[in-house]
């Protein structure tokens, strides 16, 4: 069994859709990255690679290489899977918490839970949190995610 952690945070910006844990979540802005800053897929996805034993997020998909601009946290999550098992992993469960004042994740979670699970083939389960108004994520400015994963090796 090993077990790794993941964090990711992304600022709010116009123009973009808000994806969060594989999902689309209403609200008038998206997260602003290179993909689609979807922070809690991101955040399970560097809980998985560190868990295997790899490299983080950013090296597995550098900031500004052209093949990764706009993908979806649900693709990259598909691909670090596909690394989790050829390194002779499989996912025994992950876990996220998002940090955020706004919007609201309450009425998402259980999709999120729902997608990122069929993906991943085993449980990952989302909790959401606020700041109670302390700090960037207080001001409402973007999200941040923690993740852990457990994996038993095959």
């Amino acid at each position: 069994m090993r077990v790794g952690t993941g964090v990711d945070a992304h600022r709010f910006g116009p123009g973009r859709p808000l994806m969060l844990g594989t999902v689309h979540v209403a609200h008038d802005e998206g997260l602003v990255g290179h993909s689609d800053g979807d922070a809690i897929a991101h955040a399970v996805c560097d809980a998985l690679l560190a868990a295997s034993g790899q490299p983080d997020i950013g090296a597995v998909f550098p900031p500004g290489a052209p093949e990764w601009e706009g993908a979806s946290g649900e693709s990259l999550l598909r691909v670090v899977l596909d690394r989790v098992a050829a390194a002779g992993f499989t996912v025994v469960n992950a876990h996220a918490v998002a940090v955020c004042e706004r919007p609201r994740l309450a009425p998402y979670r259980e999709e999120m839970e729902r997608a990122m699970s069929a993906i991943a083939g085993a449980p990952v389960t989302v909790h959401a949190t606020t700041t109670d108004g302390l700090g960037a994520l207080g001001r409402g400015e973007g999200v941040a995610c923690t993740a852990v994963a457990l994996l038993e090796q095959r």
